[in-house]
């Protein structure tokens, strides 16, 4: 709407510094928006483009990325009806890093490095580091268990690492203030 003002007072004949001191804005301002006018006419007034580079992937490019990284990756191990482990593709992640999402952008065509993944990813705030708990169980009563108290919560396996047990509320072993349950070592005493 300035730009148009400058343009309109210039018309009626003021000059540079009557046009700046009546719109309140800059000598450089209204000289600016006057040569523009004078070299490309009204288009001369619309906004040119942006400063900086453009950006080398489009939108659509973006989005595919964004589905990608929220997408299951074609390696990741799920049960089938019967109970078998078995992946879409054994050759592909089992989990998304940005490397094999960048992988997986060139594959798809789009020429695109790990750090501008991260960066897009990073900017649309998407999570391509998904945490999954790795204990897992076909047991129907595995939930009743780990929550039921004075239950064990096994932390390792048998392979000579302590396993660690929980105590229930009231039977404290030195592992945290009285009444709150704590944990002890099994077979090793308390701490």
């Amino acid at each position: 709407m300035e730009r148009a003002r400058i343009v309109a007072l210039s018309w009626d004949g003021l000059g540079v510094p009557a046009i700046a001191g009546r719109l309140g804005c800059h000598p450089k301002t209204v000289r600016r928006w006057l040569h523009r006018f004078n070299a490309g006419g009204i288009d001369g007034l619309g906004d040119r483009p942006g400063a900086g580079r453009r950006r080398r992937i489009t939108e659509a490019q973006r989005s595919v990325i964004i589905a990608l990284a929220r997408s299951e990756p074609p390696g990741r191990l799920a049960r089938d009806a019967g109970g078998e482990l078995s992946a879409d593709d054994e050759r592909g992640p089992a989990q998304w890093t940005l490397d094999t999402l960048a992988q997986a952008a060139r594959d798809a065509g789009i020429t695109v490095g790990r750090s501008q993944v991260r960066r897009i990813l990073r900017a649309e705030k998407v999570r391509w580091r998904h945490t999954r708990s790795w204990a897992t169980s076909t047991d129907p009563e595995f939930v009743p268990k780990a929550s039921s108290p004075g239950r064990v919560v096994a932390f390792a396996r048998e392979s000579g690492v302590r396993r660690r047990s929980w105590l229930g509320p009231g039977a404290c072993c030195g592992a945290g203030p009285a009444g709150t349950g704590g944990l002890r070592d099994d077979g090793a005493g308390c701490p």
